[in-house]
């Protein structure tokens, strides 16, 4: 299709239209057309801002000024996440969205043998085989539809964060930029990765282009489940569009893979020609719904015009005066009091340390957001604890850790003499290595240890972390089961405390600013990039954030348990239950996982749910407690010792 905006004036007096309108996760598309052409008369693009409604409305509105658009001259064909409403409201015929860029691929580039088109949340991949059937081709399609880790989305977020304007964001490129190590199987592990690789001193330029490696990765594992794309491929939706860096990124791995797969290209194509981007790649999907409306007869696709969206548009808005929700966290200054009475218990003050040496056993957790270091007596009391956000270098951030031990035991004119010492998280083997610690943990094992010696019988630990959520199920002291999100990083405690933080609470007031909520908004369980665009939606409803971040507590346990465990009988998992982890802190998030659990245990019997009294530092604790009983007498632990922290040197290499 081209371009006949140029002509609008004359195409003012034309008719009949055919109206194509993609109503997107976050921008609304729309494009209309002569019934008897295929030029392009009209084009809308714009982020909805979760306003949908009234988005479309402007562009409808426009649409109407500058051509003689009516329902008696007008047929209207709607796709999108969106698009269904729409299609209530507007008329109109709905059209599934991988239908319809199917058929904008094949009238537009009937050569092309992929798709792949990424959007605001979502992204899909579609193959066209050889068909027995001549001149037909058989279409295999995948689409996300739990996560959006790998969309739009996560870019802008992330540039958001390393204050990138969009002008600069789309010069940003690909091609001979040093890449970095990012995640790209989630959008929380992905910012992460780049915040830490941002406090290291990485360039954005670098950052940004290492996101789009990992998106591009992250898509080809993912969505071709098991396919090869062959060229020609094309690039579709706003994301390929608009960031070159992105479009570098496919034509460098999809050239790579046809080489390592062997591939044979069209013969008729020049290699730039086997990976194009269309002069109007983000609006396929509303001109693939204007291609269906050619095959549809004439009495389809009704259009009401914009008038009738106007009137949906006011009764919204005076629905939205009643926000509909659910009771806050606490539903009375009574009930909130018994559960403080229960569960708001100061930790256990340190032992005196006295002079001279202290006989300890250490134990350090390089976690996926924090770093934390215990040191436990001979008899396992927690002498002293250090805890440290992370800064990108678990190296370091250990170091800092240590030291903080160092300087602890120096005030009371003390020394530590390291009996044993062993390392868990993310960065065990690493930190085993550099300090020479006795033993690397695992950290189910680690967790186990430390909520057994809470809590001997305990059935089940619910572990919620930075970014990791795990369930350890317990028979008679072993491990019995074992649930961890590899995929997800959704309603953890890094998305609890960036999510507060954007609106304006500390973490450290969280729990004391969602218990004041008399009402909270109810949140989808599942994605972070979902429940983000959530947020932005319940602040335009008028919410506070207040009611948002409770909204965001009460979601947690219906991510731990049915997202990430996939248990919706809580008695399933045992009768006796430990709440672990440094989110577990954060006494609304407790208080949610306590109610949920409650009225989900499906069982006579009411479960007991205790909370760590050193739920942050919980794994620090099991490690030392595993060398702490494999303490023989007598023998020397291997580790380097305090004083050999001040001569650890290191070079940490990126390539």
């Amino acid at each position: 299709m081209h371009n006949a905006a140029e002509r609008n004036g004359q195409a003012a007096a034309q008719g009949p239209f055919f109206l194509g309108v993609d109503v997107g996760s976050t921008t609304v598309k729309l494009v209309a057309c002569s019934q008897s052409g295929t030029e392009l008369l009209f084009q809308f693009y714009r982020r909805h801002e979760s306003r949908q409604l009234a988005t479309l409305l402007d562009g409808l509105r426009q649409l109407e000024s500058a051509l003689c658009i009516t329902p008696a001259n007008t047929r209207l064909f709607v796709t999108g996440s969106g698009g269904a409403r729409m299609a209530e409201i507007l008329g109109g015929k709905f059209v599934q969205e991988v239908t319809a860029v199917s058929l904008a691929v094949e009238r537009c580039h009937p050569s092309v043998r992929s798709v792949i088109e990424l959007g605001g949340q979502d992204s899909k991949i579609i193959v066209f085989q050889e068909s027995p059937l001549p001149g037909h081709l058989k279409k295999f399609a995948s689409m996300n539809d739990k996560c959006a880790g790998g969309t739009g989305a996560v870019i802008e977020r992330i540039a958001a964060k390393l204050n990138l304007p969009a002008e600069q964001l789309v010069r940003i490129g690909y091609d001979g930029i040093e890449l970095h190590p990012v995640a790209g199987k989630c959008g929380v592990f992905a910012e992460t990765d780049i915040t830490g690789l941002q406090k290291q001193g990485v360039p954005p330029e670098q950052l940004m282009a290492s996101l789009f490696d990992a998106i591009v990765l992250q898509n080809l594992s993912v969505l071709t489940r098991g396919h090869l794309l062959k060229p020609q491929t094309l690039l579709l939706g706003g994301p390929n569009f608009f960031f070159p860096g992105l479009r570098q990124a496919w034509r460098h791995h999809l050239h790579r893979l046809w080489e390592q797969e062997k591939v044979a290209a069209p013969p008729a194509l020049l290699p730039d020609e086997l990976i194009l981007v269309p002069e109007y790649a983000q609006y396929f999907a509303a001109i693939g719904a204007i291609e269906y409306g050619r095959t549809e007869s004439a009495e389809v696709g009704e259009y009401f015009g914009s008038a009738a969206l106007e009137r949906a548009l006011h009764a919204a808005s005076g629905a939205q005066t009643g926000n509909c929700g659910t009771p806050g966290l606490a539903g009375s200054e009574s009930e909130l009091r018994e559960f403080l009475r229960q569960y708001a218990v100061p930790r256990p003050p340190a032992p005196q340390l006295g002079s001279g040496a202290v006989e300890v056993f250490l134990g350090i957790d390089g976690g996926s957001t924090s770093t934390k270091a215990v040191c436990l007596s001979r008899s396992g009391d927690v002498l002293a604890s250090a805890y440290r956000l992370s800064q990108g270098d678990p190296v370091a951030d250990a170091i800092a850790v240590l030291q903080q031990l160092r300087q602890h035991f120096a005030q009371s004119h003390a020394h530590m003499e390291i009996l044993g010492s062993a390392t868990t998280g993310y960065s065990r083997d690493l930190l085993q290595r550099v300090f020479h610690a006795d033993a690397a943990l695992v950290e189910t094992v680690a967790h186990a240890n430390s909520a057994l010696r809470i809590c001997p019988d305990v059935d089940a630990i619910i572990d919620v972390g930075g970014q990791d959520i795990k369930i350890i199920v317990l028979n008679h002291g072993a491990v019995k089961d074992f649930r961890l999100n590899t995929q997800c990083s959704a309603g953890n405690g890094y998305f609890l405390q960036a999510a507060a933080e954007s609106l304006g609470i500390a973490i450290e007031d969280f729990a004391d600013v969602a218990s004041t909520a008399r009402q909270m908004p109810v949140f989808s369980y599942g994605c972070a990039v979902f429940l983000q665009s959530d947020i932005v939606n319940f602040q335009r409803q008028g919410w506070q954030p207040k009611e948002i971040i409770a909204g965001l507590a009460a979601v947690l346990p219906k991510n731990v348990f049915l997202y990430v465990a996939g248990v919706s009988n809580i008695a399933n998992l045992g009768r006796r239950f430990l709440l672990q982890g440094g989110t577990q802190r954060n006494l609304a998030v407790v208080k949610a996982e306590v109610d949920f659990m409650r009225s989900h245990f499906f069982d006579e019997a009411q479960p007991e749910i205790f909370v760590h009294p050193n739920c942050g530092e919980a794994g620090a604790i099991g490690a030392a407690l595993h060398v702490m009983e494999q303490y023989v007498a007598g023998r020397r632990s291997s580790f380097i010792g305090m004083e050999g922290l001040d001569q650890i040197r290191y070079t940490t290499l990126r390539n």
